[in-house]
């Protein structure tokens, strides 16, 4: 690492640093290009409807505010993160991975270079250094690798493009620079739009402001009330904009993605153990990154003494009360370090309900923007102690650096291997943590999607073991029986995950899950002929989800055979309105609208669910058969071949092509086909 990059300021010698930190990043990161798409990249790019839909990017800017399918997809309000999934969707479409994770590559890489660049500015020693481990360490691999945490990176860049131009607006209004006062107010309304768009892709940047005036105070001390004010007001719009983001987030958290229940109901001290707990954690895995594990193990806080609970706290609020009182002798930047790290992690550190608490209480890519500071501090160390040493004791510095960034680089390539596949990710989580129920389920669920059900099943039990209460589990176990015929112990099987399933007031995230298996165990009645049980327990899924498509359509389905053509067509029609891309609720439309005597509003509903599932030989023959009542034999005939096209061997369109065909005069006689039953979420 050439040393002169370590304070260098010529416009060469950032060029070259520049590029340098560009290029060892893609280098380092070079397998995440060849990974897969894993958890959560369904639910935020694969299977998003709104990066399907021409109207997708109404959808994500306005979602929030109008009822829609939107709500279904983004959990949360970060509109411009799901922007860039949608361009990019138009770009190299939905099916490889590669282009995302270049994408998210490239951010980091590029927040790599501003780091840099801030540090500069600040004075900071060893700002290249600092920045050569932010882009290599592997605990942001997690962020990186991840397409989902694209949240992560994006923020982050600009998080530090907008504190670029709030130190540019510092430093010109102090020294009276900038060419006139229009020059400041620019400055100044950009890093306002920066830091906006930064909370637009995730909240943690709020605490940009109050960094901020950290580093105000550390480079210029306040000398009175009146420069401190001159300092905070500026502020003063970032630090609404950025609680009225946290108040959202944290209410979607909690009512939208459903962060609240037992494994949320933590007293006072127990969180207070997490706030003491969890910054040691991320320091340590800063120092000696391994293992780094996906989902790490969940501190058991429930039977802690209120001693044990309040020790970490007590211990943290010491050590920052002694970098207080050493401030002059060590100089502020060490406190302001620490402070920073604790004010960045501080919406992880279990003050709030966050998600992912249910698994763990601590994540590698909770500490991405946190670990600058600890870094920063670790770098300007090694930097002041080569300047102040010998010839020899500087040369051995330099080497340790350069061995231990080239560690640091092999052990971010070997983690990005981890995320090749869903089942890589899963299979190495449990042989770092065997106690992670949440991906026995995962891998059940990936292993009972490849047929291979047995194993599937034996990571569905390990989960009841681990987590007795889980009724997700209970129910995937419900779903294997079925697949194998065994109605009465699928039966059985939804009834333990609705009897172990705990209580949520109605409305919640939780108590809409019930929807799931009732539906579920409806299903099962239907399929052993009990219409009535299967339509009572429909209707109860439908009390706790109103807009649960499948309780819908299942209902409207039993409904539609009693002749009930008002009340079927009421559910259908709100199915259709809740469920953008499902192909169910479209057909059974049809099918009420061909025994109504409609046929051209059947084929219409037909062939939306065509567009929908284009492979689909039921709908095709069905869109046949409507067009063969209307009298449209041709169209008809057309549609029965398209059936045979997609299934050869499909006996029911041959016949009905051969009757549509067989004569010119009087109605054909044409069958149609219902959807087959809703198969297990």
């Amino acid at each position: 690492m050439p040393p002169r990059l370590l304070i260098a300021r010529r416009p060469r010698s950032i060029v070259m640093g520049g590029l340098l930190l560009l290029a060892i990043t893609l280098l380092a990161y070079l397998p995440a290009l060849r990974a897969g798409f894993i958890w959560d990249d369904d639910y935020y790019v694969t299977n998003n409807p709104t990066l399907r839909s021409p109207d997708g990017l109404r959808q994500i800017w306005l979602g929030i505010f109008h009822p829609g399918p939107a709500k279904y997809v983004l959990p949360q309000y970060y509109p411009l993160v799901h922007t860039t999934f949608w361009l990019e969707s138009r770009v190299w479409g939905l099916d490889d991975a590669a282009g995302f994770h270049a994408v998210n590559v490239v951010l980091h890489a590029l927040s790599a270079v501003l780091l840099w660049r801030l540090l500069l500015k600040l004075n900071v020693p060893g700002a290249f250094l600092a920045a050569t481990i932010f882009a290599l360490h592997p605990v942001h691999v997690e962020s990186v690798a991840w397409i989902t945490e694209r949240k992560n990176l994006l923020s982050g860049l600009l998080y530090l493009a907008s504190a670029g131009c709030w130190l540019r607006f510092y430093s010109r209004r102090d020294s009276g620079r900038g060419r006139g006062c229009g020059v400041i107010v620019a400055t100044y309304i950009f890093g306002l739009a920066l830091f906006t768009l930064a909370l637009l892709s995730k909240t943690v940047t709020a605490s940009l402001p109050a960094a901020l005036l950290l580093i105000r105070w550390w480079k210029s001390p306040w000398p009175d009330i009146r420069a401190f004010w001159r300092d905070l007001l500026p502020m003063l719009p970032l630090f609404a904009l950025g609680a009225a983001a946290a108040g959202l987030t944290s209410w979607m958290e909690m009512h939208r993605v459903g962060a609240w229940g037992p494994e949320w109901n933590l007293s006072i001290p127990q969180r207070l153990l997490i706030l003491g707990t969890a910054p040691a954690f991320y320091l340590g895995k800063l120092w000696w990154p391994n293992p780094l594990i996906f989902t790490y193990p969940r501190w058991s806080v429930e039977r802690m003494s209120v001693i044990r609970l309040l020790a970490p706290p007590a211990l943290l609020g010491g050590v920052l009360l002694g970098l207080w009182q050493w401030r002059r002798r060590i100089g502020r930047g060490v406190l302001v370090a620490a402070a920073y790290f604790l004010l960045t992690l501080l919406p992880a550190l279990g003050l709030a309900n966050v998600y992912p608490m249910r698994y763990s209480f601590v994540a590698d890519h909770f500490q991405y923007l946190a670990s600058i500071a600890p870094i920063a501090l670790i770098a300007a160390a090694l930097a002041r102690g080569a300047e102040s040493s010998r010839p020899a004791v500087r040369s051995m510095l330099r080497g340790l650096c350069a061995a231990g960034v080239l560690a640091l680089g092999a052990l971010t390539w070997r983690q990005c291997l981890m995320y090749r596949s869903a089942e890589t990710l899963w299979r190495q989580t449990l042989a770092d943590n065997p106690s992670a129920w949440m991906a026995h389920v995962n891998l059940g669920n990936l292993l009972a999607s490849q047929g291979d059900l047995d194993g599937a099943e034996s990571h569905y039990r390990q989960a009841l073991v681990l987590k007795p209460d889980y009724a997700t589990a209970a129910q995937n176990l419900g779903v294997l029986a079925e697949r194998r015929g065994d109605l009465v112990a699928a039966g059985d099987w939804y009834v333990r995950a609705l009897d172990i399933y705990p209580e949520h007031p109605p409305g919640s995230p939780g108590f809409r899950l019930r929807a799931r298996f009732l539906y579920s165990l409806g299903r099962v009645w239907a399929l052993s002929g009990d219409l009535d049980r299967a339509a009572a327990l429909y209707q109860e899924a439908l009390e706790a989800d109103p807009e649960y498509e499948p309780s819908l359509t299942a209902l409207a389905k039993i409904e539609l055979d009693r002749s009930e053509f008002d009340s079927a067509r009421l559910h259908l029609s709100r199915a259709i309105e809740v469920a953008s891309t499902a192909p169910e609720p479209r057909v059974a439309m049809g099918d009420l609208l061909l025994r109504q005597g409609e046929p051209i509003a059947a084929a219409e509903r037909f062939a939306q669910a065509q567009g929908l599932a284009p492979e689909d030989r039921l709908v095709a023959n069905n869109i046949g058969v409507a067009y063969a009542r209307s009298g449209d034999r041709a169209t008809a005939a057309r549609w029965f071949i398209r059936a045979v096209g997609i299934d050869p061997g499909y006996e029911l369109a041959m016949r009905n092509w051969r009757s549509v065909s067989a004569s010119t005069t009087g109605p054909a006689a044409v069958e149609s086909t219902p959807t087959e039953p809703a198969k297990g979420d």
